[in-house]
């Protein structure tokens, strides 16, 4: 660095004589500071220590140390590994005399000396065929002590005793260790303690001297908070039992549809003496609600189109540019029957209308999105009133749901609990899983009674009889108009919209195209050969501006 400064500083003589003063000077600079910092931390001259070890297991400590500097610090030992699952505790209680203790820290008081005592509780262990006390007597000093002696008084004779010095897990003995003449004192000398260091006492005393034992806190650790015992397994196998238990409830509920299904399955017309007649008089609207226990937004719009090709309500497509948005205004059909209608169908009429004789689609805000929620409850509560289902869908799976995600919470709670202070960390978790499992499994309990499975069954043969193609072949031609346009309604339940809509645009009263339908009129210069994507684009707006509601569910 010198000659680089000197590179720099070439032709300066009195640059380069102020650097040479200033580096001959730091060590001499380094050396004052040390001193001056080592004075000023100071030493323990002496550390006398007297252990009175009583019959009720307490340890009397008392304590005269003589010191150099300012007023050091001990950090008293508290804590230290006990076996794969504990740490053991040494609590150090009644401090008197020269000193504070706060937390795990005694600091002394005064200058130049200090007298103390205390009692320290948990340092007695007993063993098979002893009893031995060890204690970290002398030390974690935050200065160096020059000297120790530590003398050790118990209830019995003294069996063994030994000595340790330097870390707190050295095996390095002390200075010296010796029993006094009568065999029941023990002494200890230790010369040269560093900062930090600690020398630890061990004595041997015969079985039951003491009243004293370890004190234990269990030490968490991820792989003993969630040991595999038997109370754990049992839990768990337990757990199995009761989950494939639920496996066989579902079954056996939800099982049963299957059974009926599959026992009445089966192609059906919806045809009677030439007239529209669907299997056990099942509704689009209810169809859904039926097949998946769920009232969705395709059950509202296969709704709509029902009430249109029942003659309650018309469709009238706006005519449109090049850019515009599709719309439809739907018209209140004068002298309408609605008395007839039935209760989802009439609260959802009220929701369209709410004393309006006609609304556009894009119109349908405000109280028709407040009363959607009307149409749900009142089609859960239709499947009911069929005899379909003994109780509400939603109201079983709400309930499975609540009490799954309660048990959820409870188990994540209990989990955190027993973890923390118990190896029985499985259990919590046994819970979480079984909450979880009734919580999904809650989806699936709503089951259906023998009416609600038969009339499935005989829908989904109604279905399989518009999927064949097979239909309207005997039908009279002035009849096929309406008996196909009745079954579009279920073609939005079956998703097959656009396929009907096109057999429906084919033929007319006469068997010859027509410009509109009865229940469906399109714009100037509109006819029947279009009929089939406007269908099509008014459910998808439909059910677009029923799920901005959320109150149904999308599909």
């Amino acid at each position: 660095m010198a000659g680089s400064v000197l590179h720099r500083a070439a032709g300066s003589v009195a640059a380069v004589a102020a650097l040479t003063l200033a580096l001959s000077a730091s060590p001499a600079l380094a050396a004052g500071t040390a001193a001056m910092s080592a004075t000023q931390a100071g030493k323990v001259t002496d550390d006398t220590v007297t252990l009175e070890l009583r019959q009720d297991g307490i340890l009397h400590v008392t304590e005269s140390v003589t010191f150099e500097g300012s007023a050091p610090t001990r950090k008293l030992v508290d804590r230290t590994r006990y076996d794969d699952g504990s740490d053991r505790l040494y609590q150090v209680v009644n401090l008197k005399g020269d000193a504070t203790l706060q937390g795990d820290s005694i600091t002394l008081k005064g200058a130049g000396a200090a007298k103390l005592e205390y009692d320290v509780k948990g340092a007695v262990t007993p063993l098979a065929d002893a009893q031995e006390l060890r204690w970290y007597a002398v030390g974690a000093w935050s200065v160096p002590v020059a000297q120790a002696k530590v003398t050790v008084t118990g209830p019995g004779q003294l069996q063994n005793l030994s000595c340790f010095a330097g870390v707190l897990s050295s095996a390095i003995g002390c200075t010296t260790a010796s029993p006094d003449h009568t065999g029941t004192t023990a002494e200890f000398e230790q010369q040269e303690l560093g900062p930090g260091e600690v020398l630890t006492v061990v004595i041997g005393y015969p079985p039951g001297a003491t009243k004293g034992g370890p004190i234990l806190e269990r030490r968490f650790e991820l792989s003993n908070a969630f040991a595999l015992n038997a109370v754990t397994g049992g839990a768990l196998a337990g757990l199995l039992v009761l989950m494939l238990g639920g496996l066989g409830l579902v079954y056996w509920t939800r099982g049963r549809d299957a059974r009926v299904v599959g026992h009445e399955s089966g192609s059906l017309s919806a045809v009677e003496n030439g007239h529209f007649a669907p299997p056990d008089g099942v509704r689009p609207g209810q169809i859904g609600t039926l097949m998946d226990e769920q009232a969705d937004v395709v059950d509202v719009t296969a709704t709509i189109v029902d009430l249109a090709v029942r003659g309650f309500i018309r469709i009238d497509e706006q005519p449109r540019q090049a850019y515009d948005s599709p719309d439809w205004t739907l018209v209140r059909l004068a002298d309408a029957p609605v008395g007839s209608l039935l209760t989802y169908e009439r609260a959802l009429y009220d929701a369209i209308f709410d004393g309006r004789d006609a609304v556009l689609l894009s119109h349908l805000q405000g109280s028709f999105a407040a009363n959607l929620g009307k149409v749900r409850d009142a089609l859960y509560r239709d499947v009911v009133t069929q005899g379909w289902f003994a109780r509400r869908p939603d109201t079983v799976r709400t309930r499975w749901t609540t009490v799954g995600v309660v048990l959820t919470v409870a188990g994540v709670l209990g989990t955190v609990a027993l973890a923390w202070f118990t190896t029985y960390g499985l259990l919590g978790l046994a819970l979480i899983i079984a909450g979880a499992a009734m919580a999904v499994g809650g989806q699936y309990m709503p089951a259906k009674t023998a009416k609600g499975a038969g009339a499935l069954a005989h829908t989904l043969g109604f279905r399989e009889y518009l999927a064949s193609g097979d239909v309207g072949g005997n039908i009279p031609p002035a009849q096929r108009v309406e008996l196909f346009s009745r079954y579009l309604p279920y073609a939005v339940i079956f998703d097959s919209v656009e396929r009907w809509a096109r057999v429906v645009s084919s033929v007319n009263g006469n068997g010859q195209q027509a410009d509109n339908l009865y229940w469906y009129h399109g714009p100037a210069e509109w006819d029947l050969s279009k009929f089939a994507d406007s269908m099509r684009t008014f459910t998808m707006t439909t059910s677009g501006a029923i799920s901005s509601t959320r109150q149904f569910r999308s599909l």
